[in-house]
């Protein structure tokens, strides 16, 4: 595990899982019982709160605000200032996570309503906000969040832009 384990920078409760090569920049918060996987990246200035599940091989940018009961599975990627929210109601004694399966990619400044489930390999473009649950294989994007194309069609995109 690679982190500043200086109190001024950055905050890693003790009661949190830590997996093997983790890598958290400054000023990031870990709260209680949060579980992190193996090669897991989580960039500066980013809170992940109590009772959170993030699986292996996740890179977590900047900024990221992740609320208690939020659950990320493996291979994620989360853009900038992301934010999941888990309190349809604020402020209700009742919370609700957001759930964020395998293999989805998020763009930055994106916003999660409580509840929420991203199924696998989806990707939701930069500055969304997601209300509803997004299928596998989809590309959402949007005010709310709409389905505009199939992760296929996402990957010949990269694909061209890679070449």
């Amino acid at each position: 595990m690679t982190y500043s384990t200086n109190p001024i920078t950055n905050f890693i409760s003790p009661s949190a899982h830590i997996g093997k090569n983790v890598k958290i920049w400054h000023f990031a918060y870990i709260g209680d019982n949060t579980v992190i996987g193996d090669n897991v990246m989580i960039g500066s200035l980013t809170h992940i709160d109590y009772d959170v599940k993030i699986g292996n091989n996740c890179r977590i940018e900047g900024s990221v605000y992740i609320p208690p009961l939020t659950e990320i599975g493996n291979d994620v990627f989360i853009g900038p200032g992301t934010v999941f929210t888990n309190d349809p109601y604020p402020m209700s004694k009742k919370m609700i996570g957001v759930i964020i399966k395998d293999g989805v990619i998020i763009g930055g400044r994106s916003v999660f309503k409580p509840g929420v489930t991203v199924h696998k390999n989806s990707v939701v473009g930069m500055a969304s906000v997601v209300t509803k649950d997004v299928p596998p294989n989809t590309v959402v994007m949007g005010h709310p969040a709409i389905i505009k194309y199939s992760r296929e069609e996402y990957n010949i995109k990269k694909s061209r832009w890679n070449s």
